[in-house]
């Protein structure tokens, strides 16, 4: 099972690095990503049953992804929020054909994520940078998603922009029976914020909690904004603590925006995250984006050098498999060349839909993550 020579092999081949990224600022070392590391031969390795060497071992995948999309807004003007930067009349003209574009464009990213490995796609997708709850169903109904059913999870944030956190699903593979808000509560009460989501379901026969968070931003400084994402941390710490009471072998999953690098004090010590698998014990979680980041992986670029700010981390049981049918396999940072800017300035990096006022029919400022899930069949 776990330590056959199979899932040895293709764990080397998850964690093999992709060829460098050669953005126009000379950085040594430069990026590298996971490209189609799981490519054809992951493909036969994992999407299909495979059998390890004469034994009756089978291992089927199980996607989930986090994609900080990038100012996904309608065309409406929300009175109690700032939205005026995606109104018609605003410099960005952002009108019915530029947004149908967006939904369009964003839907057929999220339908290749993980495809190479599971033609099904991915079983859920947090994503932050939603205006509400219409563009999000929007985007499930777009042309490349439509068919799958993708089911809605949203609720409103008192975010002065009016962006909030949502999740989309599979209702085949993970179906939902619960889900909350948790506000970010500061002494300065003028400082308004997105919820951090908590959704509770099945996947696939597992107790699984996804909790989408979108962390305080760095405007103001890296330093002078850091207690707030140490806020936000301790209260995704907080909603963890309250599920592993409940049951310590549940699966959970706290992905999102964090505004802060794996290595940063908000995650390793406000959300008691670790890059050391082994030291995952307990109700110390552990964190895949950890030895990616180390290697100069980045999922979005700022000032002539990468961060790696979009995480999927996850509790012990979810590494071992202990008390349940799906681990922990891999993880990948979905960079494709489509989604980056080929030239000028910011070659190399994930190309926008906007760069200011001037539309540069992109994506989004971030690439999606994905961890891959395994279980025997």
């Amino acid at each position: 099972m776990i330590g056959t020579p199979f899932v040895q092999q293709a764990r080397r081949i998850v964690t093999r690095e992709q060829r460098p990224l050669q953005p126009t600022f000379a950085v040594p070392n430069a990026p590298i990503m996971f490209a189609r590391t799981l490519s054809i031969l992951a493909l036969i390795l994992i999407a299909a049953p495979v059998h390890a060497q004469g034994t009756k071992a089978e291992f089927i995948p199980s996607l989930v992804g986090f994609w900080n999309i990038e100012n996904l807004y309608d065309t409406l003007d929300s009175p109690d929020t700032d939205d005026r930067e995606f109104l018609p009349e605003s410099g960005k003209l952002w009108g019915a054909q530029r947004y149908g574009r967006k939904v369009e464009k964003m839907g057929e990213v999220i339908a290749a994520l993980g495809k190479d490995l599971d033609p099904r796609g991915v079983a859920l997708l947090g994503l932050a940078e939603v205006e509400n709850r219409n563009v999000v169903e929007d985007l499930t109904r777009s042309t490349a998603l439509k068919a799958r059913g993708y089911q809605v999870v949203h609720t409103d944030s008192p975010d002065r922009r009016g962006v909030d956190v949502a999740l989309i699903h599979d209702p085949k593979r993970y179906v939902v029976y619960a889900h909350k808000a948790y506000r970010l509560h500061m002494p300065d009460t003028a400082f308004r914020t997105r919820d951090q989501l908590l959704v509770s379901g099945v996947l696939d026969g597992d107790t699984t909690h996804v909790i989408v968070a979108h962390w305080p931003s760095r405007r103001g400084g890296e330093k002078r904004s850091m207690p707030n994402r140490m806020a936000a941390g301790e209260l995704g710490r907080h909603i963890v603590d309250s599920l592993l009471a409940r049951n310590p072998d549940g699966r959970i999953l706290y992905m999102g925006d964090l505004n802060d690098d794996p290595v940063n004090k908000s995650i390793t010590m406000g959300l008691r995250a670790t890059g050391d698998q082994a030291a995952a014990q307990g109700t110390t979680l552990f964190n895949p984006m950890h030895a990616p980041f180390k290697k100069g992986i980045g999922s979005l670029a700022w000032r002539d050098s990468w961060n790696l700010f979009d995480q999927i981390i996850i509790n012990p049981a979810l590494v071992t498999g202990a008390g349940g049918r799906y681990r922990y396999f891999g993880t990948r940072v979905y960079n494709e060349p489509y989604l980056r800017q080929e030239e000028g300035n910011f070659a190399g990096y994930p190309k926008r839909t906007f760069v200011g006022d001037t539309y540069q029919d992109g994506y989004s400022d971030h690439f999606p993550v994905y961890l891959i899930l395994v279980r025997d069949k």
